[in-house]
């Protein structure tokens, strides 16, 4: 008789409307969405999940004293759901180390920017003052380093003459919504295996052999 694995399952932390959770909500993922976790009551990301029949929780931030007991909060709600994987899709709080570290090796974060470039607030903006011609976003293993963690995979995408930051914002968001479920599956199938120099290394499906987690510019 053939035993199954279990299922694995991840929780999705939003901040507002929650582009990057649909993406993952329509993308037939090899889990389960278990939660998604707001800290903003009003969230619109919140709907959209309820739509999809996913259980929905809020852990606002304004009703904690200090940054340090809402992480605890947070912290406590997630663990409820178990989850293999938490995925941060536009959650717009800067977490703590003791939370990113009871986390770490299995919390996901995706950045505006081909990283370790451009790491930060306003990266649209910093890539055309740099004056670069590619620009693209990175899903990354989060650490107590802010935009600093193991790179999973990233998207270029080709910064154009006339460009200005909604411009270049809404070019990066379209391979945001493609990479990032890509990169939730890998972690979801077991492939993903962070090394002991720091590097994420992808295995194929099905053969061991290495496959590329850098997409370049669209032709």
């Amino acid at each position: 008789m053939t035993v199954l694995a279990p299922q694995k399952s991840l929780v999705i932390l939003i901040s507002g409307r929650g582009s990057n959770l649909e993406a993952m909500l329509e993308a037939n993922l090899p889990g389960c969405i278990a939660c998604v976790i707001s800290n903003q009551p009003q969230a619109e990301g919140l709907e959209l999940a309820r739509q999809y029949g996913v259980v929905t929780a809020v852990v606002d931030h304004r009703a904690y004293a200090t940054r340090a007991l809402f992480d605890v909060a947070l912290a406590e709600e997630i663990e409820q759901h178990a989850p293999d994987l938490v995925v941060m899709a536009g959650f717009m709080r800067i977490l703590g180390d003791d939370f990113v570290c009871r986390f770490q090796g299995r919390l996901f974060n995706i950045h505006p920017s081909l990283l370790p470039a451009f790491a930060g607030l306003n990266s649209h903006a910093k890539a055309l003052a740099a004056g670069v011609k590619i620009h693209g976003c990175t899903v990354h293993f989060v650490t107590p380093a802010l935009d600093c963690g193991p790179i999973v995979a990233q998207v270029a995408v080709p910064v154009l003459d006339g460009d200005d930051e909604e411009t270049l914002a809404e070019r990066v968001l379209v391979q945001e919504h493609r990479i990032y479920p890509l990169a939730v599956r890998w972690f979801l199938e077991g492939r993903l295996t962070l090394g002991g120099d720091g590097r994420v290394r992808l295995a194929k499906a099905g053969t061991g052999m290495a496959e590329t987690a850098l997409c370049s510019p669209p032709g």
